[in-house]
C-alpha cells in the first residue's frame, strides 16, 4: 500500500497505520480518481471509495505543497462531496491522520462540516487515525 503516497504520512504514522490507497487501489473498480492542475503543474488529488449504496469514502485526499492554502484541496473536497450527492449517498466518511501534520487536513474537514466519528467499515481503533463523518 505505500508506493504513491508521501512521506508525510510515512513519517507520521507507523506502516501499518497508514491507509491510503496505491495506484492498483486507486484503480479499483469501486475508486474514482481525480486530480486538479495548474496548467502544468498538478495541484492536487482525491478519490471516492464506494462503501456502499449510500455511503462513501474519501481516499488520497493530497494537495502538493507547491500549491497548499490555495485552495486546491478545498476545490477537491467540494467535488468528492458534489459527486457524493450526485450517486445518493447520505453519508461520506474518511480516516486521517491524528499527528499535527494532518492538523490542516482535519480543519479542512471540519470546516466543510465533517464530524469525529467511531471508526467505520473495515477501520479499527487506532492512535494514529482520526475518523471523520458527514451526512449528505
Amino acid at each position: 500500500m505505500r508506493r504513491c503516497w508521501p512521506a508525510r504520512q510515512l513519517a507520521s504514522s507507523p506502516t501499518e497505520s497508514c491507509h491510503f490507497l496505491d495506484f492498483d487501489g486507486l484503480n479499483a473498480p469501486d475508486v474514482t480518481f481525480w486530480s486538479i492542475w495548474d496548467g502544468i503543474a498538478l495541484a492536487g488529488c482525491g478519490a471516492l471509495k464506494a462503501l456502499s449504496s449510500g455511503q462513501g469514502e474519501i481516499k488520497s485526499m493530497r494537495t502538493h505543497a507547491d500549491h497548499l492554502r490555495k485552495g486546491a484541496g478545498a476545490a477537491m473536497l467540494k467535488h468528492i462531496i458534489s459527486q457524493a450527492r450526485q450517486r445518493g449517498y447520505v453519508r461520506l466518511s474518511l480516516e486521517t491522520g491524528s499527528s499535527d501534520a494532518f492538523a490542516p487536513a482535519r480543519a479542512l474537514y471540519e470546516a466543510y462540516g465533517f464530524e469525529y466519528c467511531p471508526p467505520f467499515g473495515d477501520y479499527a481503533e487506532d492512535p494514529f487515525s482520526r475518523f471523520m463523518t458527514l451526512a449528505i
